[in-house]
């Protein structure tokens, strides 16, 4: 993959002028060797990093830029949240002559830098220390606000250095991460393709073929990536990168991101709420395209939908708050000004129904996306004992209520949890 043409940008036919604001991409090996020329049109430069990412090459880089360096920002928290409070800390040590925010680290490093330096009017770079998510490269910053997961729309890095000797000494469960977002590309795409024929969603055949081919270039490498294969892992990190371009052509994650990512932030935000385990992003992603996909089989075997119910809005207001808990009434409030529950499907569904379910059909099936992630050491059992019958169920039944994005997840809710929830009643949320 040639990443510096893909950073030239194209005009397309979908009627786009795709684009990318990033420089500069290194991935090689010594790359963080090249940090002080790499950051030559910067004066005072601040580090940040958590005390992991600091230990692994963070001290390094932050002597590499001697007389630059202004200061350095290195969390000690065992887990870093990227929320208020970490966004006060960084914002704290911003000073009138600041030019230029240096992450070192991979999504939570990467999420506050991007989402502070936009709020501040400051470009910022990223050091990468593992292959572990899909965006170091795209304009989202996925922030923690309010025990909501939010992403805004801020800017992509001016510069992306991935040294391939750190890379592949990650922990291997980040590299599994950055395997199993590559491998939910395979849901999120066909989420892609749905929304265009159910709601007339934008949808471009370039980025969409462009994102396929990234994913199709790594979905075999389990096995080298578990051998910390120099090569696989290179290739890793290109398609990673590759995809957070493709996010940054059409303006918004839908290339990355769809139902396999909604169960992904469920089991995040009510992990972190309730003080309970979760697997990394891209673990969980991976994961839960194999309940996507499943959810696609089951769809599948079904006739035309014909009828619905009246929407019982008190019903899904207890059950959004009983799950949510203190960040339920934004999630109300999301979905009310989305207005999702307002549409009425069943009607789109039946007329559609033929296209829907050639869309469907050419998703892969449970078992072949289990065996990839079976490829790279990860059990599907795992994900089942992590979180057990009752959070599964109603992961599959509320995560889709996190987000205002239309994907499989709601198709899924309306055919077989209850027919009255596809807004074809008088009631509205």
């Amino acid at each position: 993959m040639d990443i510096a043409e893909l950073l030239k940008g194209r005009v397309c036919i979908c009627g786009k002028n795709h684009t990318c604001d990033i420089d500069k991409v290194v991935i090689a090996e010594g790359a963080i060797n090249k940090i002080y020329d790499l950051a030559a049109d910067y004066q005072h430069i601040i580090v940040v990093a958590d005390k992991h990412t600091y230990a692994v090459c963070g001290r390094k880089v932050a002597e590499l830029l001697k007389e630059k360096l202004q200061d350095e920002l290195v969390f000690e928290d065992n887990l870093l949240i990227p929320d208020e409070t970490a966004a006060e800390k960084l914002n704290n040590i911003i000073s009138d002559t600041t030019d230029l925010i240096l992450g070192v680290g991979s999504g939570v490093v990467q999420d506050l830098c991007k989402y502070v330096s936009h709020t501040r009017g400051l470009p910022y770079y990223i050091v990468a220390t593992a292959p572990s998510m899909d965006g170091y490269a795209s304009s989202g910053a996925a922030m923690i606000m309010g025990h909501m997961k939010v992403t805004y729309n801020a800017h992509v890095p001016q510069a992306i250095i991935a040294d391939v000797d750190v890379l592949k000494d990650a922990p291997m469960e980040m590299i599994q991460s950055g395997y199993g977002d590559i491998i939910g590309k395979l849901s999120c795409l066909n989420d892609w393709r749905l929304a265009a024929a159910v709601h007339h969603a934008y949808f471009c055949q370039y980025v969409y073929d462009l994102t396929m081919q990234m994913t199709d270039s790594i979905k075999n490498d389990g096995e080298l990536l578990l051998k910390r294969d120099v090569t696989a892992v290179k290739r890793l990190m290109e398609a990673l990168i590759g995809v957070g371009i493709a996010m940054a052509y059409v303006g918004n994650s839908r290339p990355g991101s769809g139902s396999e990512h909604h169960l992904s932030h469920f089991f995040e935000i009510t992990g972190i709420m309730n003080h309970e385990p979760y697997f990394m992003h891209g673990t969980d992603v991976a994961f839960s395209t194999v309940y996507t996909c499943r959810m696609r089989e089951e769809i599948l075997k079904l006739d035309i939908p014909e009828q619905a119910q009246a929407f019982d809005r008190a019903e899904w207001e207890s059950k959004i708050r009983s799950i949510y808990g203190t960040a339920a009434e934004g999630v109300i409030a999301l979905q009310k000004k989305a207005g999702t529950y307002n549409e009425g499907e069943i009607s789109v569904y039946k007329e559609r129904w033929n296209e829907i379910r050639n869309i469907l059909k050419d998703a892969p099936s449970a078992d072949e996306i289990a065996a990839y992630l079976q490829s790279v050491g990860l059990d599907i059992s795992d994900f089942e004992k992590m979180y057990g019958a009752k959070k599964l169920e109603n992961a599959k039944w509320y995560a889709k209520d996190l987000k205002d994005r239309y994907s499989v997840l709601w198709l899924y809710y309306c055919l077989f949890y209850r027919s009255d929830l596809c807004g074809a009643g008088d009631e509205r949320i």
